[in-house]
């Protein structure tokens, strides 16, 4: 048994699970295999550079150990293959979490960047450069990334067009996710923390609605 795994056995009973199952995560990781933000390889417009975060860090005063990728409650039941992943912990009593979190939030880091498992790639990796908005009339959009991240990506700072299918797969995915309660929660405070400035919606659910009626017409 690695060190690595050591320590994820160590603390997998105490990980959020929410009521997201691994049957459905499976499901999430497939549907959004099959999309992507735009038609080509953004990788090669910025050298990946969201794969390798390290390398843009000192500029910014930053701790590489500071690091990774946290996973939503439950997301860690479909990551069983260890041996590309550095494990951390967060204890979920942070007051950047949820109150209706509790246990420990798990962080997962490329051991090979930029050569990562792209099929692999967990949730956040996957959905990049959107997020999830909840409005203050409880509706869903998917909004430009706004939080700090210590590189620049193209798609956002161009404005480049995102694939309607990609925003679609995205915004489904997000509308099963935030039936778990713990999800939901971790949405909201999230989107009630914004500045209006940091709100730019790129696919709402007047757009989501209209997609459905046109499959349906067809």
């Amino acid at each position: 048994m690695t060190k690595n795994y050591a320590n994820f056995k160590e603390n997998s009973n105490n990980l959020i699970k929410g009521s997201t199952g691994l049957k459905k995560w499976k499901a999430i990781y497939r549907l959004l295999d099959k999309v992507s933000p735009v038609p080509f390889d953004c990788g090669a417009v910025c050298g990946s550079i969201c794969c390798s975060p390290e390398d843009s860090i000192e500029s910014k005063n930053l701790d590489s150990s500071d690091l990774g990728i946290y996973l939503f409650p439950g997301e860690f039941l479909v990551h069983d293959d260890h041996s590309w992943i550095d494990w951390s912990f967060e204890d979920a009593s942070d007051d950047v979490y949820p109150d209706s979190w509790s246990g420990k939030v798990g962080f997962i880091k490329c051991k090979t960047p930029p050569k990562c498992p792209r099929e692999k790639r967990p949730l956040q990796c996957r959905t990049y450069p959107v997020a999830p908005y909840i409005d203050d009339n409880n509706k869903l959009h998917l909004i430009y990334y706004p939080h700090f991240t210590p590189y620049d990506c193209p798609i956002i700072y161009n404005e480049m067009e995102i694939s309607s299918s990609f925003l679609h797969a995205t915004y489904t995915v997000w509308k099963h996710l935030l039936r778990d309660s713990l999800t939901y929660d971790l949405i909201k405070d999230e989107s009630l923390e914004l500045e209006k400035e940091d709100i730019k919606i790129v696919y709402s659910s007047a757009d989501y609605n209209e997609h459905k009626k046109s499959r349906i017409g067809k």
